[in-house]
């Protein structure tokens, strides 16, 4: 079923899941044995402020992170077909061995993906409860192929893919997307309940009236909130507002420049702006100063440059997330990476590309719990660097606080959650020894359709009728 062997979780999994203690020990090796905690500095760095990022100490010689998040794909759902990773193109559906089907560009509509689908399809271990929902009977077991997304396939083959890595919550995009900001969700673990939209000033291009719908501080809604364990395990109602502090903070206390790009308030994809559930980002002039509308952000690349470290979120419709074009997603991606190629920041720049969680497909490697939040479903992690090392399939356990630990052992930041000290740094994926390398910059494909415009029908569909608009 699988390409390679999935032996090395196994043999240490007990009814599906890791210990604490076990996935601790794992995280610390990769699979030829090195420990990754050896590349922490002992002497943390204490960088100078300056308005560039090339004024800034750093650990390595990597001057610009960027992180880059997509939506609602297992590493199945990509790579299931790749050689050489742990993949699978065949799936467990209710103890029966079944194919995974060619996943169509875009879908009729979403697949079930909230924390009760997620141990439904999780099945105590079992893994083969993908088939639920209107949608999830026939599309929870498919997948992309090379010739959907070429390019996701190219950059694994010349950087770094990473087959065993984790969404940091077992549920959907709230609380994955704040531990992407933070290492930590406040103990959120499914979306936020009784979310509602309201209007705002203005219409779209159609003559539509404008609305919002956010799952942070500006949330509206009759009794918005979200379910959270607190520190004792107890589960509680928290509002969507909360006040633990992020990575993007401890950057601003060492005067280092940031900046988190995400669709405006208007705008599909306004609920992953990660940082209106921080209270005291939200309100303050924090806001104003480091969260910048996506729109701009191949401009600002190809302008003045980027931050020493940006996070990336998409508008819905070229964010990946069903029932919209999978192609649409990925060539975006492309011009972004494109952009950087071609752009001064090349040459000491690390993009981290990964998707917030699994969607509701099919993934066939049992993730390591490790609290009462995670870890998820398995997701795709690809390291694009000019230092990353060529074709290099990382093994090593990580999740969304992973490139945080990275962020913080190269600008010298204290490690800012447990989950953020007890992860690897990624520094293992890198020859920071090497010449950079140099760009290569690719072809978008052709995908079918208009991005901003869901279809009536499309080839192969199956199941119901199609959720009208996309479900937007």
């Amino acid at each position: 079923m699988a390409n390679v062997s999935n032996e090395h979780i196994e043999e240490h999994s007990i009814h599906g899941y890791f210990s604490r203690r076990e996935f601790l020990a794992a995280s610390l090796v990769t699979a030829g044995g090195a420990v990754l905690s050896a590349c922490v500095p002992d002497q943390r760095l204490r960088p100078r402020a300056g308005t560039s990022p090339l004024a800034l100490d750093t650990h390595w010689p990597i001057k610009h992170v960027i992180y880059i998040m997509l939506e609602n794909r297992s590493f199945d759902s990509i790579f299931g077909t790749m050689k050489g990773v742990n993949g699978a193109t065949r799936g467990n559906r209710l103890g029966k061995e079944v194919p995974l089907i060619h996943c169509p560009q875009w879908l009729p509509g979403d697949l079930p993906h909230d924390h009760v689908s997620a141990l439904a399809q999780y099945n105590d271990g079992k893994l083969d409860g993908f088939a639920i929902g209107s949608f999830g009977r026939f599309y929870g077991y498919s997948q992309l192929h090379e010739s959907d997304v070429p390019n996701y396939f190219r950059w694994a083959r010349e950087y770094v893919i990473c087959d065993n890595f984790f969404a940091s919550a077992m549920g959907p995009s709230y609380p994955n997307h704040l531990f992407y900001i933070a290492g930590t969700s406040g103990g959120a673990f499914d979306n936020p309940e009784n979310i509602s939209t309201r209007q705002a000033a203005g219409v779209d291009p159609d003559g539509e009236s404008l609305r919002i719908k956010s799952w942070g501080c500006d949330a509206y809604g009759d009794g918005v909130f979200a379910l959270t364990y607190d520190d004792k395990g107890n589960l509680t109602k928290h509002s969507t507002c909360f006040t633990f502090k992020t990575v993007g903070e401890q950057l601003t206390d060492e005067g280092i420049d940031w900046a988190y790009y995400a669709a405006e308030p208007t705008e599909p994809g306004y609920i992953w702006s990660a940082y209106t559930s921080i209270e005291q980002v939200f309100h303050s002039d924090l806001y104003a100063r480091h969260i910048r509308d996506v729109d701009r952000l191949i401009d600002d690349i190809k302008g003045p440059g980027l931050p020493a470290v940006t996070w990336v979120t998409p508008r819905f419709q070229l964010s990946d997330h069903p029932p919209w074009n999978s192609r649409f997603a990925h060539n975006w991606v492309t011009e972004i990476v494109n952009a950087v190629m071609t752009s001064r920041m090349w040459s000491n720049t690390a993009i981290f590309l990964t998707w917030d969680e699994w969607g509701g497909f099919y993934d066939h490697v049992r993730p390591p719990k490790i609290d009462e939040i995670g870890l998820g479903f398995r997701v795709p992690m690809l390291v694009i660097s000019p230092f990353a090392r060529r074709g290099y399939v990382d093994d090593a356990i990580g999740e969304f606080s992973t490139p945080l630990k990275f962020i913080a052992d190269n600008w010298g930041l204290p490690y800012l959650t447990s989950r953020v000290r007890k992860t690897h740094d990624f520094s293992h994926v890198f020859d920071f020894k090497q010449k950079p390398r140099p760009p290569e910059p690719l072809e978008t494909v052709r995908a079918s359709g208009d991005p901003w415009v869901y279809p009536d029908r499309f080839p192969g569909w199956q199941g119901p009728k199609p959720l009208e608009g996309g479900g937007l």
